[in-house]
């Protein structure tokens, strides 16, 4: 186990030089030019000679300040050891470090996200080990129509219907708009406090979670009956065992592994996953960051941003392959010596 951690890590290093270097190019080669967004230019011509050089000499002044004056190659290894020296740059909108920004917002966006995959799986797993337990049966059959309504509804769908219907006081005034906190929020006893950041983070959680409760729940019944269906389960209800006890304890370890699987696609989900919320109910966290930082051409923190789910994404495969040893210690990750 230890060697293969390593193996991994080492590997690591080219497939994060391979990412960036896709990051630098995908970002460096997209249309649009920050300059521009810069001075406030827009693509309308200018009427006068006068505000065309202007305009030129503050394009040219910000390329050098930004370093986009220099060749690509020059741009993407200067970019690289400031990277590796824990210095994303500066942000092209307020001249921030990328970093500060990143760090200030991170904790919102990664509290919504273990919330969510925290309610997802203690719903989905029970649902699905339940539905596999009863196949075919009314409960079952249910669940299964709701799950795949569930999954087919799109999540910015919901959320607009939630804010139209549950936030407006045309409606149902229940939960707030926007926001992760009120203005009066400081003034609020410590019960008031959890009580308004329960109401503000409530709907992006539950709408967030939908569709992969919906997924994870499937996935679970269908891994659950595969295993169930196994010999050595028709031979552990041969000895008598309960059928709850041949549930929990025989079948479900070993249909766990596929739900690991997507324990790997998590951790990226949490920039990547966090847009669409963050953008409606207007939450302050990096999905917001990076939507914002796409729309200003941002390039800075459009590849810190990036590169920040590449690594998590490493993260969670690495993570994935060291859970599989726990939850099946029959799994090998070096060749046995004949």
């Amino acid at each position: 186990m230890k060697d293969y951690v390593i193996k991994r890590l080492l590997l690591f290093i080219p497939t994060l030089i391979i990412i960036t270097m896709i990051t630098f190019l995908v970002c460096r080669l997209a249309p649009g030019d920050p300059t521009e967004m810069k001075i406030g230019q827009t693509g309308e011509a200018q009427k006068t000679d006068a505000k065309n050089l202007m305009n030129e000499q503050a394009k040219e002044f910000y390329k050098k300040k930004f370093g986009l004056d220099k060749p690509l190659p020059t741009q993407y290894v200067l970019w690289m050891g400031n990277m590796l020296q824990g210095d994303f740059g500066n942000s092209f909108k307020d001249n921030r470090p990328v970093i500060e920004k990143i760090i200030e917002r991170l904790p919102i966006t990664v509290t919504i996200s273990l919330l969510s995959f925290t309610l997802i799986y203690l719903i989905a797993i029970p649902i699905g080990i339940y539905s596999a337990a009863r196949q075919y049966s009314v409960i079952d059959r249910t669940t299964t129509v709701i799950l795949f309504v569930l999954y087919s509804l799109p999540s910015f769908w919901v959320a607009t219907l939630a804010i139209v219907f549950l936030c407006n006081v045309e409606y149902l005034k229940i939960f707030p708009t926007a926001g992760i906190k009120s203005e009066d929020f400081q003034s609020l006893t410590s019960f008031g406090k959890f009580q308004d950041l329960f109401m503000h983070f409530f709907l992006p959680v539950v709408i967030s979670s939908l569709a992969s409760f919906a997924f994870l729940s499937r996935q679970m019944r269908s891994s659950m009956l595969e295993v169930i269906r196994q010999d050595y389960i028709r031979t552990a209800r041969a000895k008598g065992l309960s059928e709850r006890k041949v549930v929990l304890k025989h079948a479900l370890r070993n249909s766990l592994i596929p739900i690991i699987t997507l324990v790997g696609g998590l951790l990226p989900a949490m920039i990547g996953g966090s847009v669409i919320m963050e953008t409606i109910f207007s939450i302050p966290g990096i999905g917001q960051l990076a939507f914002q930082a796409i729309l200003d051409r941002d390039y800075p923190m459009i590849m810190a941003e990036l590169v920040l789910a590449s690594v998590l994404t490493v993260v969670g495969i690495l993570l994935v392959d060291i859970l599989y040893s726990f939850v099946d210690p029959r799994i090998a990750f070096t060749k046995k010596a004949a």
